[in-house]
C-alpha cells in the first residue's frame, strides 16, 4: 500500500511548532467568524420592524396585531416586555432589563474566542521569532571562526516567519471581532431606544383615569 505523505510548504516547516499552533488558531478564528456571519444573517440583530409596528400601534391606540416570527432580539424583547405590561413599575423595569441582557448575551457567543485569538496570535509569533533568533545565534556561535553570514541571515529569515504568521492571523481576527462587536453595540442602542419609547407609552397606557372632580373645572374645592 503506498504511503501518503503530507506535503507542507518549506516556510511552514521552517517556522516550527509555533506555526502549527497559529494554524490551529486561524482555523478556530475562521470557524467562529463564519458562525457569527450565519448567526447575524439568520436573526438580523439590527432589525426592529415588528418592534416599530408594536410601538406605532400603541401610539395610535389600536390593539397590536399578533406578531410574526420574532427572530430579531429587538423585536422579541419589545414584545415580551409589552406582554409583561401588567406588572408593577419596578418589576416591569427589572424584567425588561433581564430580557434585554438575555437577548444581547445570545449575540455575544464566540466573541471572547475572537478577542483572545487576536491578542495572543502576535505574541505567539513574537515568541517563535525569539526562539528562532536564539537558535540562529547558537548556530553562529558553533561556527566559531568560520562564520558564514548566510547562517545568521537564514536563521533570522526563518525566525521572522512566525511573527508574520502571527500578524496574519491576528489582523483579520481583530477586524472580525470589531465588526461583530459594532453590530452588537448597534443592536443594544436600538433596543435601548425602543425600550425607552415603550416605557413612555406603557406609562401613558396604564395611567389611572382622572377623578371626576379633576375633569370638571367648575367643581370647587373646599379647604
Amino acid at each position: 500500500m503506498p504511503q501518503i505523505s503530507l506535503q507542507l510548504p518549506e516556510w511552514f516547516v521552517s517556522g516550527g511548532a509555533t506555526m502549527w499552533v497559529l494554524a490551529l488558531l486561524s482555523v478556530i478564528a475562521l470557524a467562529t467568524f463564519i458562525s457569527k456571519i450565519l448567526q447575524f444573517a439568520r436573526i438580523r440583530p439590527g432589525n426592529s420592524r415588528q418592534a416599530d409596528q408594536l410601538l406605532s400601534a400603541i401610539r395610535q391606540g389600536t390593539p397590536p396585531g399578533k406578531p410574526g416570527k420574532l427572530t430579531s432580539p429587538i423585536d422579541r424583547v419589545l414584545w415580551q416586555c409589552w406582554e409583561n405590561r401588567n406588572l408593577d413599575e419596578a418589576a416591569w423595569q427589572e424584567e425588561s432589563l433581564r430580557l434585554a441582557r438575555s437577548g444581547l448575551d445570545e449575540l455575544r457567543g464566540g466573541m471572547r474566542v475572537l478577542e483572545v485569538i487576536s491578542a495572543i496570535a502576535p505574541l505567539l509569533g513574537l515568541l517563535g521569532t525569539v526562539f528562532g533568533m536564539i537558535g540562529a545565534f547558537q548556530a553562529l556561535e558553533m561556527a566559531g571562526s568560520q562564520v558564514d553570514p548566510s547562517i545568521l541571515s537564514g536563521g533570522i529569515w526563518e525566525a521572522l516567519l512566525t511573527t508574520a504568521a502571527g500578524l496574519t492571523v491576528a489582523i483579520p481576527t481583530l477586524a472580525a471581532f470589531h465588526w461583530a462587536d459594532r453590530s452588537i453595540e448597534q443592536c443594544r442602542e436600538k433596543m435601548q431606544d425602543r425600550l425607552s419609547r415603550l416605557k413612555v407609552l406603557r406609562n401613558n397606557h396604564t395611567a389611572p383615569e382622572p377623578l371626576e372632580e379633576d375633569r370638571d373645572p367648575s367643581v370647587s374645592h373646599a379647604y
